[in-house]
């Protein structure tokens, strides 16, 4: 090999190992990525009520499962009244329309055209 045709074949090879060696880095680092979301996003998908809720096999008065996948829920903004609690400011749901929560929150269970499954929820004036 002449000293032309051997730096032409040395450049060559770091072309091509550069270029393999940039898809490895990337694909590293989505994996990493990937990872690093699936774990942090566990968490999400169990949510609290699924310890309970979903283990206790509750049923409503028309005998209805109460949870499914993803459809019950601790709303954020809950406000107390004499008969009942105001969920987000815009829905009523009676006390007595709740049957008691463990853990002590307000849980919303819906069918999936929103309306109400399931109330669980803590004693009035508790």
């Amino acid at each position: 090999m002449t000293r032309g045709t051997e730096l032409a074949y040395h450049n060559t090879l770091e072309v091509r190992f550069s270029i393999q060696g940039v898809p490895t880095v990337f694909r590293r680092a989505a994996w990493a990525t990937i990872v690093i979301l699936g774990v942090t996003a566990i968490p999400l998908v169990g949510h609290a009520h699924d310890s309970w809720i979903n283990k206790g096999a509750y049923r409503n008065a028309a005998g209805e499962w109460c949870c499914g996948e993803n459809d019950c829920e601790s709303p954020e903004q809950i406000a107390s009244t004499g008969l009942g609690w105001v969920i987000n400011g815009v829905e009523f749901v009676p006390f007595n329309e709740a049957s008691p929560s463990p853990d002590g929150k307000v849980w919303i269970c819906r069918r999936p055209d929103k309306t109400r499954r399931c109330v669980f929820g803590p004693p009035p004036n508790s």
